[in-house]
């Protein structure tokens, strides 16, 4: 009883508990505030008009421009360029990055060196990480190529569907694993040694351990992982436009450069606004399956 009573009485909103408040979370509610969430409701709105996004003057048009998007192919060939961009780097990302934490687990010489340098590339920025890339596959992948006599590396990587896709993929892998790893790593301090030792106690070999003992307890880092991957990857944008701008001929135009050149290029923010709500409860619909089928799996520990 007593507890309850200390409970109900720290749950008061005094005059300092309100002060705290408005100091520690203010700041970022008007961020959320003005940032996304009037953002959300304007382009909701825009959504149902004609606007141009230049006039003053619009119309109301109800659901005409969600009818539109279901009809423009260019817009559900980028979502599928999308889903499968992103099915492909949350496999990698979260299998590479799970494996480098696992193997930095261990007590190995350097290995906060090693944690710094697999996280550094995702300290560049996605413009820069773009252009880098770009000079890489150009010119050092194809000097290698020829040097080695391995046709892969010295393949036109911006000629093609498929080489430009791969080059997206290798880029965002490569970005995304070592900001994973962290988290991973997170998860593995987090471990009760006592279920390893059990498990070596009762004669499991390593593979047993890992696949019965140690993936079950990561769950719950597995499952931020996935839904950090899945955003990032679907949102992917900058690094994009920076690599391979769309080409060739838009066949690896991601949905988020459709949406920009529809809403900004073509003039027609309604239509754009329509295309990013649609993305939205796409997105939305994806993260929160996976979030319930991953988190079932969770075990305590």
């Amino acid at each position: 009883m007593n507890i309850e009573r200390s409970r109900h009485r720290n749950l008061k909103f005094t005059g300092k508990n309100i002060l705290n408040y408005c100091i520690f979370m203010g700041p970022s509610i008007i961020f959320f505030t003005f940032l996304f969430l009037i953002p959300l409701i304007q382009e909701i709105f825009y959504s149902f008009t004609d606007w141009n996004g230049i006039n003053q003057e619009f119309s109301f048009q109800g659901l005409y421009q969600y009818g539109r998007v279901l009809k423009d192919k260019d817009y559900w060939y980028s979502m599928v360029f999308t889903l499968k961009f992103s099915f492909y780097v949350v496999l990698f990302a979260n299998l590479i990055g799970f494996i480098w934490a696992y193997l930095l687990s261990k007590d190995i010489p350097l290995r906060n060196m090693w944690r710094a340098l697999i996280y550094l590339p995702r300290i560049l920025g996605g413009v820069v990480l773009g252009y880098l890339w770009r000079f890489i596959f150009q010119e050092v992948f194809v000097q290698f190529g020829e040097w080695s006599g391995i046709s892969w590396f010295s393949q036109p990587w911006f000629t093609t569907t498929s080489s430009s896709f791969w080059a997206l993929v290798i880029v965002m892998v490569w970005s995304l694993s070592g900001y994973l790893m962290v988290i991973y790593n997170a998860g593995f301090s987090a471990l009760e040694n006592t279920y390893i030792e059990a498990a070596r106690i009762d004669g499991a070999n390593g593979f047993q351990i890992l696949f019965r003992v140690i993936i079950p307890l990561m769950m719950p880092s597995i499952t931020r992982c996935l839904f950090i991957a899945i955003n990032w990857a679907m949102l992917l944008y900058d690094t994009n436009i920076s690599l391979t701008n769309g080409n060739p001929f838009r066949s690896s135009e991601g949905v988020t450069m459709n949406i920009y050149a529809t809403a900004f290029k073509s003039n027609q923010m309604a239509f754009g606004a329509a295309k990013s709500m649609i993305f939205v409860l796409i997105i939305i619909a994806i993260s929160l399956t996976q979030v319930k089928l991953t988190s079932r799996k969770e075990v305590q520990q």
